[in-house]
């Protein structure tokens, strides 16, 4: 059975930078594009970045320039780099693939920036 276990939120100022982890374990990682994705309070959740097996990745336009996604196929991790954080960007975020949700969503990992 497949698990996402994600971790690295916390609570950061404006400006501030944060580095998710996701640690997949029992799934053929280096095989599938993963991604992160992130629900706000009150609202749908909603993809952040992907990546492919080989490296490519793709960025929803209210985080590029700011967040910086990478993938290490020998660990099965995904990571999210966050830079320039804002109010707008708090939120849980999760890792699963892409384009769909291949696997039940882990816990998350919260992130709250205060306004």
């Amino acid at each position: 059975q497949v698990q996402l276990v994600e971790s690295g939120g916390g609570l950061v100022q404006p400006g501030g930078s944060l580095k998710l982890s996701c640690r997949v374990f029992g799934s053929i990682f280096e095989f599938n594009p993963w991604a992160w994705y992130r629900r706000a309070p009150g609202k749908e959740r909603e993809l952040v970045a992907s990546i492919t097996p080989g490296g490519s990745t793709n960025y929803t336009d209210f985080v590029k320039g700011r967040f910086t996604i990478s993938r290490d196929n020998n660990e099965n991790m995904v990571y999210l780099s966050m830079n320039s954080l804002k109010s707008d960007d708090t939120a849980v975020y999760y890792c699963n693939t892409f384009p769909r949700r291949s696997y039940p969503w882990g816990q998350g990992t919260q992130v709250t920036v205060p306004s």
